[in-house]
């Protein structure tokens, strides 16, 4: 693959994979059975500045893959080597590998398994940098290839389309990275028509490659006509599926069969495009789109060879655009029902209450972090902040059986919060299919004499912190017993605290705190200072900033707060502070 001919350190290397591995204009690396590199590229060898002995018989996620922070993955947390050892395609991006040089290259990767012997089994892992920003899009050639694509040209086109686009699950970005990769090469212009959910279509993206860098044309894009299933003109073929075909002026220079029709004879007319390839974008169940690529500025026609390579990429595109749909849906369903599951915080006269919710970045990953809060009948406030093990929609599903149960029970039988959760542990084990749950539930309310208590029990939840005018900031470690769901039915203990006038108690899921490789300790020293400095604020900006400040950059959790701000104290003439409304 890489390198000189000379005899490589393992028996172990992959013949008939170096073909392929020299043709990819991308790095890639070929592990073994046991995750050691047997091959590597060339390409890779210059992206990890190491030489092919420097890597191969090296275990690859020992020698290659960090955190932010260059140290090494644990195992288990590290989904390229989990997706290995489950011997099964994925991908991830903006994950840390370590250089030669020990400088850290944020990479994006593709692992998939294969054969690289008679009997033995591995895996190819590609990897590459994460594409610029798609703003102000750059293409790779200065100008348009002089010579015709070779086979191995195409080869290495469609690798590096599948890896490009398989790496993201965002269809505008999706768009954009297939536009970079086509255009120069195969074209000077790039028209992207897509179908909506509602089956209406959109040119959504209108490419011209000016001056070494692509320009968008916004003019050109917007709402289509309606395409009849009748029309013959090559774009309503496309968009019903059927095969690519080439396109010119002429062949809109006859009498329209339709609106679509007009709108590509002008489309034609103001870019200057001369000969045209319009292939569909098709998914596994339906038709998502079709790509054009036009020639105005370059020479010469569209020939078989390059049709057929345009459909090529098209179905390719087709799957991941269909991965990113469903994806953005699932998104959408997940962020729908976790908006109506949390619910409004209460009106308490005198105590300033606010809440924020964060959901993970990967997926859809909304899951089981919640927080509550509501008046209890005999005049306390209920607070809640809880996490239900998982990290999906079932764990969102089971979240709001804990919630609603909760509730139930802290409005049924009024009383202190480790007997409630004593009843919400048995009702647990009987009535739903949730493992575990952590809680931290609470009462807050006035007392006669002006002053605010906080009586709070927890099941296995990260300690609330409590944060005063004068400079002190400490968490709330009394009451602490075992999680939710265990089977095992412990006696559990209240812990009561009269709060310091205008002092801040802030509840929080471990998302805020806990950081893969790193102790939970480390993030708890890092929210108690910045929530003591920012104590005098206002409490929305208090919760905002410990998200951005404190919350881990390689955290893939969600994260659910809850926070609270009990009054000044009362007047010199002994105005009372009114209780829970």
């Amino acid at each position: 693959m890489s390198g000189s001919g000379a005899e490589r350190p393992t028996g172990h290397s992959p013949q008939p994979l170096r073909g392929l591995g020299a043709a990819l204009d991308v790095a890639m690396y070929v592990l073994d059975a046991q995750g050691r590199i047997v091959d590597a590229n060339a390409q890779a060898e210059k992206l990890l500045a190491r030489s092919a002995e420097e890597l191969v018989d090296q275990d690859a996620h020992d020698l290659l893959r960090r955190n932010s922070r260059g140290e090494t993955v644990p195992r288990a947390q590290c989904s390229l080597m989990q997706a290995f050892l489950t011997n099964r395609t994925a991908h991830g991006a903006q994950d840390w590998f370590e250089r030669g040089d020990g400088s850290l290259l944020e990479l994006s990767w593709t692992v998939t398994p294969c054969r690289i012997g008679e009997d033995a089994q591995g895996a190819v892992v590609l990897i590459h940098k994460e594409r610029p920003d798609t703003s102000t899009i750059t293409a790779a050639q200065d100008d348009f290839p002089s010579t015709p694509l070779t086979e191995l040209d195409r080869l290495a086109l469609l690798a590096e389309t599948t890896t490009t686009l398989t790496s993201t699950l965002d269809v505008d970005d999706a768009l954009d990275r297939l536009v970079r990769l086509v255009v120069p090469l195969l074209a000077d212009w790039a028209v992207i028509d897509l179908i909506t959910e509602g089956g209406d279509v959109r040119r959504i993206a209108v490419y011209h490659y000016e001056d070494g860098s692509l320009v968008r044309k916004e003019s050109l894009e917007g709402r289509m006509p309606p395409v009849p299933q009748e029309s013959s003109m090559p774009l309503s073929r496309a968009l019903r599926g059927v095969s690519a075909t080439v396109a010119g002026p002429q062949t809109y220079q006859g009498p329209p069969d339709s609106r679509v029709a007009v709108v590509q004879r002008e489309m034609f007319e103001a870019t200057g495009i001369h000969s045209a390839a319009i292939a569909p974008f098709r998914g596994p169940r339906e038709v998502l789109g079709a790509l054009t690529l036009g020639r105005a500025d370059r020479a010469g026609e569209f020939d078989a060879g390059e049709l057929s390579l345009l459909e090529d990429i098209t179905r390719r595109a087709g799957l991941a655009l269909s991965n990113a749909h469903l994806y953005q849906q699932q998104r959408r369903v997940s962020e729908t029902m976790q908006r109506h599951l949390l619910p409004q915080l209460p009106s308490v006269t005198g105590v300033e209450m606010t809440a924020r919710y964060l959901a993970a970045p990967n997926a859809s990953q909304v899951g089981g972090d919640w927080y509550d809060a509501f008046v209890l009948p005999d005049g306390p406030t209920a607070l809640v902040i809880g996490d239900v093990v998982g990290h999906d929609l079932d764990a969102a599903a089971g979240m709001a059986q804990v919630r609603n149960m909760l509730r139930a029970l802290a409005w049924s039988h009024q009383e202190r919060p480790a007997a409630i959760l004593e009843r919400l542990d048995r009702a647990l084990l009987h009535l739903t299919d949730i493992s575990m749950a952590t809680i931290v539930f609470a009462h807050v309310e006035g007392t006669d004499d002006g002053q605010w208590l906080l009586r709070w029990t927890n099941a296995g939840h990260p300690p609330p912190l409590l944060v005063t005018p004068d400079g002190e900031a400490r968490f709330l470690e009394y009451g602490h017993g075992i999680l939710l769901g265990t089977g095992v039915a412990p006696d559990r203990n209240d812990a009561v605290i009269t709060l310091p006038p205008l002092s801040t108690v802030v509840f929080y899921t471990d998302g805020l705190v806990e950081s893969p490789g790193e102790s939970i300790d480390v993030g708890l020293a890092k929210l108690r200072e910045h929530a003591l400095a920012l104590a005098q604020g206002p409490l929305g900006v208090l919760c905002d900033r410990l998200l951005e400040s404190v919350r881990p950059d390689d955290n893939s959790d969600d994260v659910a707060m809850l926070a609270f701000r009990v009054p000044a104290a009362p007047s010199a003439d002994g105005a009372k502070p009114a209780l829970a409304v």
